[in-house]
């Protein structure tokens, strides 16, 4: 096996955003495939934080919750129930399309095309491979964080009923979360971020479930731990520098027009202004990946046209 660096994939990345984006620009496709990123990053898009009014109460004083509650419980539970169903009907739909437009994206960037109807269906089974797979681990991800969660406050239920302080038990329970959350929350991350950037591509070009391509990939990660290590490690680099830059460029923006600056707030628009951004960050991921192997390559001639 030749060196693998974590250096290298950043040239041909950068000159992929050229190529693809810059030569020439062309602003019908920017937004045809800013579409397809903004799909594949649907399901991990964050929204803006927004803050309560919080007043204190004129008149009457403080309303009787607890009183409010017991009356209205049946009202609330069902309420409740509702809310609950449409959110995790949105999440599952977001997920569902994210899946789809993964392949959607990468089709873009490896073949250098602004398509959306082609790959959408071309890509029909691979996506929804990468959904069920995504949302089983999800679902497994949440009951393992919610049971160690639940372990840790049960353990400070039976504290503080032992008589325990409150400093005491900070003092146990704040070390005891991070050795068992913090590392399960870390594993968690890594395991999604290499489906996304690795095995997302091995799918893509053996036409295989997200089951297969994952065995693939774990037969490339046993063998090169410490460089995918470094490349986690690199991830996290890149992404402060990106950060310093979309925010240094929102800064500037804010700056020069308010109304400029809130289109950095509107979801597909957004996508499209950092377009470059999320281009590099799949083409470097790419260009990582092909370095175990041509058969790793997605944009070889051989790859292309048997995916096209």
């Amino acid at each position: 096996m030749q060196n693998i660096s974590v250096i290298e994939p950043i040239a041909p990345a950068i000159e992929r955003v050229k190529v693809m984006l810059f030569k020439p620009f062309d602003l019908g496709k920017w937004f045809t495939i800013g579409f397809c990123a903004w799909l594949a990053y649907l399901f991990q898009g964050g929204g803006g934080g927004g803050g309560g009014n919080f007043s204190n109460p004129q008149q009457g004083g403080c309303p009787n919750f607890p009183a409010i509650f017991n009356e209205h419980l049946v009202l609330i539970i069902v309420l409740g129930a509702v809310i609950a169903c449409i959110v995790i009907a949105i999440t599952v739909v977001c997920l569902w399309l994210s899946s789809r437009g993964k392949f959607m994206f990468l089709h873009c960037v490896a073949t250098n095309k602004a398509e959306v109807k082609i790959p959408w269906h071309q890509y029909r089974q691979h996506g929804n491979s990468l959904f069920v797979f995504r949302l089983v681990a999800g679902i497994i991800s949440i009951v393992a964080i919610a049971v160690l969660a639940g372990i840790i406050t049960g353990l400070g239920f039976l504290m503080h009923h032992n008589g325990i302080g409150k400093w005491e038990m900070a003092l146990l329970l704040v070390p005891v979360s991070l050795i068992t959350l913090l590392p399960v929350l870390i594993a968690i991350m890594v395991f999604f971020k290499f489906t996304s950037d690795f095995v997302i591509p091995i799918m893509f070009l053996r036409a295989n479930k997200a089951v297969e391509g994952w065995r693939e990939f774990l037969g490339i990660l046993s063998a090169n731990k410490g460089i995918f290590a470094l490349y986690i490690l690199f991830q996290i680099i890149i992404a402060m520098a990106i950060g310093a830059i979309v925010f240094a460029a929102a800064l500037t923006a804010c700056c020069f027009c308010c109304c400029t600056a809130c289109i950095w707030f509107i979801p597909y628009i957004s996508t499209v202004i950092l377009l470059p951004v999320l281009v590099f960050k799949l083409a470097y991921s790419l260009y990582f990946l092909r370095q175990f192997g041509p058969q790793l390559d997605v944009f070889t001639p051989m790859a292309i046209q048997s995916i096209s």
